[in-house]
């Protein structure tokens, strides 16, 4: 099992020669090289040389440190994204992983409300999962007229005066916001160049990731002393938060760098803010880009790729089942023993600080983790970086996962504490880990198709999760925490043993012979 070394191409022996003589400037754009090539990109300078040649590579841009190929490849234009400076791009990124937080955040005020919701609509915790949590998961799908409207139908859970109207608010919450969620990993990608795309994914990522738990745990104190509506109020004026932070701050990162010639501005200054808020640039500017039906058909053409496919899936479950903790722990908290904790309101908040630390520590060990992997892979790839080897990261992720799961499961039956809570937190971690991971290769393979694959992710987190609550509680009451937990843990790492590895074998002649 050689070819399975960290980083190593799968089939060197069939590596296609490139004979430095026959290639000239005319038969190489370099501002599309990276998206013609997908998945395999010439990092090392010295190699650049081998491949390109002399003429071509010495116009390649560099790091600043010479060590390394940009891409994509800069323009000499000054509003090219990738030209702006660390601060301008830091403060996009930050706005991107606030607005992430956005979705999971209002949803996850339901879970630190559930039980006073239960009393006020004088009903079951159960069927307030049912009819609010588990739906309104489901339904996580211009940045500013969805953060607008999400925000207009938070405000309606503030002050809804029924069970059916909050229902419907809270739904729409969650369809409306998810924008943000898909976005992010455009901004990056527009932003940021390659060698540097991972640790920027990770900061992004680990704003959705640990959003569903900041409100649980916030709100979780102020809902023992205070009625739930006040926890939504709070919810809207974060929502108002990041929407003034868009209008005032968030920038336009796309551009059209393969599109010869590379079209100017259609309007400058206060009028060109104004007129991309509004959306009016992109109208202006649609002439350069994908047609309707191109936009329409591409999720369904993109899909369906075994290099692909598989990895969705395995990402479905792994995140799903996480998901369904976020909604079922407030549940086993809360019940009397001996089929819960008999916690209080404050206790059960204080337990959310747990996975909250989880993915701050994912992210930490993603940010080296990634770099690490990435660099390993360049040095004996010779130079070459192939999308693969993302996957690595999942070997790491997976039996933290496992750990995690059993044990939380084990701390659920016994009613252990301290199990619960390492449990709990080494899941979320491996989560964190893995997600990252994902994300990274699926950008890799297909980096014409940032918004298709933020997209399809975010659909495969989403079906994987939503109803995960439905049958949680009822199984572990039945048959015990211990087996739930353990079987989806099976579940989870088995899909990583049929998926990972054969994306990893098989990769590179899968995006050969199924690129776009």
């Amino acid at each position: 099992m050689a070819a399975l070394e960290l980083g190593e191409t799968f089939d060197d022996e069939k590596k296609v020669d490139v004979i430095t003589s026959s290639v000239n400037e005319s038969e190489i754009d370099l501002l599309s090289y990276h998206e013609h090539n997908a998945g395999r990109l010439v990092i090392d300078p010295l190699e650049a040389k081998l491949e390109f040649g002399e003429a071509v590579a010495t116009k390649l841009k560099l790091t600043s440190d010479g060590t390394k190929v940009l891409w994509p490849q800069p323009t000499d234009d000054p509003e090219d994204p990738q030209n702006w400076s660390d601060g301008r791009k830091a403060v996009q990124l930050l706005i991107a992983t606030l607005a992430a937080v956005v979705p999971d955040f209002d949803s996850g005020i339901g879970v630190a409300a559930l039980f006073p919701l239960s009393k006020q609509f004088n009903t079951t915790t159960g069927e307030i999962n049912d009819l609010t949590s588990n739906w309104s998961i489901f339904l996580l799908g211009e940045l500013l007229v969805f953060i607008l409207l999400a925000l207009l139908f938070l405000i309606g859970c503030a002050v809804a005066p029924n069970l059916n109207t909050f229902t419907a608010m809270r739904c729409l919450t969650a369809f409306f916001g998810t924008c943000p969620q898909v976005t992010g990993l455009y901004i990056v990608t527009d932003i940021y160049p390659f060698h540097l795309q991972a640790r920027k994914l990770n900061i992004w990522t680990m704003g959705f990731v640990v959003s569903p738990f900041l409100s649980p745990f916030l709100f979780g104190f102020l809902v023992a002393k205070a009625s739930w509506r006040w926890a939504y109020g709070i919810g809207c004026i974060y929502g108002g938060l990041v929407l003034f932070l868009i209008i005032f701050f968030g920038q336009e990162t796309l551009y059209d760098r393969t599109v010869k010639p590379i079209p100017k501005r259609p309007t400058d200054g206060i009028r060109y803010r104004i007129e991309s808020l509004l959306g009016l640039t992109g109208v202006k500017m649609a002439k350069f880009r994908s047609a309707w039906w191109d936009v329409i058909i591409c999720p369904f053409n993109v899909v369906w790729r075994p290099q692909l496919l598989g990895i969705l899936v395995f990402e479905a479950v792994v995140f799903g089942f996480s998901a369904g903790l976020n909604v079922t722990n407030v549940v086993f908290f809360g019940t009397a023993p001996p089929l819960g904790f008999g916690f209080d309101q404050i206790i059960t908040a204080a337990f959310y600080a747990t996975p909250i630390v989880g993915v701050l520590l994912g992210e930490l060990i993603g940010r080296y983790l990634n770099d690490w992997i990435m660099r390993i892979s360049i040095r004996r790839n010779k130079g070459v970086f192939e999308a693969e080897s993302r996957l690595w990261a999942c070997y790491v992720a997976m039996p933290l996962y496992v750990c995690g799961f059993v044990t939380l499961g084990s701390g659920l039956e016994k009613l252990s504490v301290p199990a619960v809570i390492m449990g709990w937190g080494i899941a979320q971690i491996a989560v964190m880990v893995n997600t990252v991971a994902v994300y990274a290769y699926c950008n890799d393979c297909f980096p014409k198709q940032q918004g298709e694959i933020s997209a399809l992710v975010n659909l495969a987190r989403t079906l994987g999760g939503f109803s995960v609550a439905y049958f949680q509680v009822p199984w572990a009451n039945k048959d015990g925490a211990m087996e739930t937990f353990g079987c989806e843990a099976a579940v989870a790492i088995g899909l990583g043993i049929l998926s990972v590895p054969f994306v990893q074998i098989t990769g590179r002649h899968l995006r050969q012979r199924f690129s776009l």
